[in-house]
């Protein structure tokens, strides 16, 4: 089986925007989410995103725990399993991979060795308003048996499955859709909110 050295990465349109979206709704804090999808051939394909937390609840093991058990329990029924981990930092000119990301992306390699880590790139996110850029606001990481997580340079390693998922994102983001976004912190304060966001898209 390859590593994710070998691999490339293609993210659906809907698991995209949802990421960005958390990111975007909590700007001031550290956000992660999830990455569920499935390998197919030299292909990751990510298919889904569960938004986590945004607070200072990222690094905690207790309920990270019980959020891996029970968006593992609910995608596996659709063949879906966990892929990656997706990350964004708290201050918006601090470009680095820390250590929670880091020892959360390590913690799914062990299970998926193909892993991948989508650091938000605020850059990139603030270039957004040219449209004709269809490049992910992400930067990828991936990590091998060295232990490290290395910064994927090859722009081609990871692109949006949708080629106008930027701009289907700069709508959702022009009619404030980033203030509807509910990350497992939230269902976890009121179980009343939906942390797999099924009316965002409607």
């Amino acid at each position: 089986m390859s590593n994710g050295g070998d691999c490339s990465y293609v993210i659906g349109q809907n698991a995209y925007i949802k990421l960005a979206l958390h990111a975007l709704n909590h700007k001031t804090s550290a956000v992660n989410g999830l990455l569920l999808g499935r390998l197919s051939g030299e292909v990751v394909e990510i298919t889904e995103s569960v938004p986590l937390f945004h607070s200072s609840q990222i690094g905690l093991l207790p309920p990270l725990e019980i959020a891996l058990i029970t968006i593992e329990e609910y995608y596996s029924s659709q063949g879906l399993s966990i892929v990656g981990y997706f990350h964004a930092n708290e201050r918006f000119d601090d470009p680095e991979l820390g250590t929670v990301a880091r020892n959360i992306g390590d913690h799914i390699f062990r299970y998926f060795s193909q892993a991948a880590v989508l650091l938000l790139d605020n850059r990139k996110l603030g270039a957004l308003q040219n449209k004709k850029d269809s490049a992910p606001i992400m930067q990828l990481y991936t990590r091998d048996s060295s232990k490290s997580w290395k910064q994927v340079e090859s722009s081609s390693r990871l692109t949006t499955k949708e080629p106008s998922a930027n701009i289907v994102l700069l709508d959702f983001i022009s009619s404030d859709k980033q203030n509807d976004i509910v990350d497992f912190d939230d269902h976890l304060d009121d179980i009343s909110k939906d942390w797999l966001n099924l009316g965002l898209f409607k």
